[in-house]
């Protein structure tokens, strides 16, 4: 039996020991939607020793135009996108660890989420989740890999401490006055974040062997212009993470809600940090509305209006970009 590996050892920038390497390596991938999964697949089959993926959010049928693991039976089957995603690429490679985990990434949890980390990836679609991992970065000496796609453009970043720029220092705040487009202003074609996710991937490999070819710029492009970029970028001299100053880590930017990206609905984080039971739950609202659950969400129809809930005490109330009627809802039926 010819080895599963044996075209990507004869490359010379890997060889045998370069898959040594990669079979002891632990990554780490935060989000898991159209880059996610990019990476997610990349990394599995090239055969990365363990993959823990993290996302909060479950799949949609709007996702599969672009998000290559999920399928119409894993909506059906009302599967949060890190269970699905960890069930699919078992498959694929039996031999790699794959671990599911549907959780929030915030100040309070993404050390433990990291915890061991050889490399982060980014798999976002909010500037500030990326901040967080920028700190956490850098406090930890954990590499991370910068991608982001909107439109048909794309772009991604390596950011090792010590050695290259952080993100921060490119982004400096929350604050400053811009214009961002979101998959609902913009939309996004398929080939963009597959492009984009293919860099993340390769610039992963190449950092768990050791390469010398690690990428040092921001790369851009635009697949329907046929554009390939690169930037050079330094260190900005009063960036506060780059000086030890961790602003996201600390928790002074953390918020309870947040619009999702091409939804139409906001998240409510639980402000107590605790679980809950989803059986208990369904049998309160019951009486009130539509409810199904099964151990990974629950489904709460009230005034045509969704509320998905997780076992860690987080909801997605659907159809509304009002942060602060999510909250009331959220107090409503779930509690304060």
């Amino acid at each position: 039996m010819i080895d599963r590996y044996s075209r990507q050892t004869l490359f010379r920038g890997i060889g045998k020991e370069g898959q040594k390497k990669l079979a002891s390596s632990h990554v780490v991938i935060v989000g898991c939607g159209a880059l996610g999964t990019i990476i997610a697949t990349s990394l599995v089959r090239a055969g990365v020793g363990k993959v823990k993926i993290i996302d909060r959010d479950f799949i949609e049928y709007h996702n599969l135009q672009r998000q290559v693991i999920f399928t119409e039976e894993d909506i059906k089957a009302q599967l949060p996108k890190a269970i699905a995603a960890e069930w699919h690429l078992k498959k694929v490679n039996s031999s790699v660890t794959v671990e599911g985990v549907v959780a929030d990434v915030n100040y309070a949890t993404i050390e433990r989420l990291v915890a061991g980390a050889d490399l982060i990836l980014d798999g976002l679609d909010n500037l500030e989740t990326r901040l967080l991992i920028n700190d956490v970065s850098l406090r930890n000496k954990i590499p991370w890999i910068y991608g982001g796609a909107i439109s048909s453009s794309g772009e991604t970043m390596n950011v090792i401490p010590g050695q290259t720029p952080c993100f921060q220092c490119i982004f400096p705040s929350l604050s400053l006055p811009r214009i961002v487009p979101t998959c609902d202003t913009a939309g996004v074609i398929g080939p963009a974040p597959f492009i984009i996710g293919s860099l993340q991937s390769v610039e992963a490999m190449k950092m768990l062997v050791s390469a010398k070819e690690i990428n040092q710029d921001v790369i851009f492009i635009d697949v329907w212009q046929g554009t390939f970029e690169r930037f050079k970028i330094g260190s900005r001299q009063d960036c506060p993470a780059c000086h030890g100053t961790y602003e996201f880590l600390s928790g002074q930017f953390g918020v309870r809600t947040t619009t999702l990206c091409g939804q139409n609905a906001v998240q409510v984080s639980n402000p107590k940090g605790t679980g809950l039971s989803l059986e208990e739950l369904a049998g309160q609202l019951k009486p009130l509305g539509e409810v199904s659950h099964n151990e990974f969400m629950l489904r709460f129809t009230v005034d045509s209006r969704e509320i998905v809930v997780f076992p860690d005490g987080r909801a997605i109330v659907k159809n509304t970009i009002d942060e602060s009627l999510a909250r009331g809802l959220y107090s409503k039926y779930i509690g304060t």
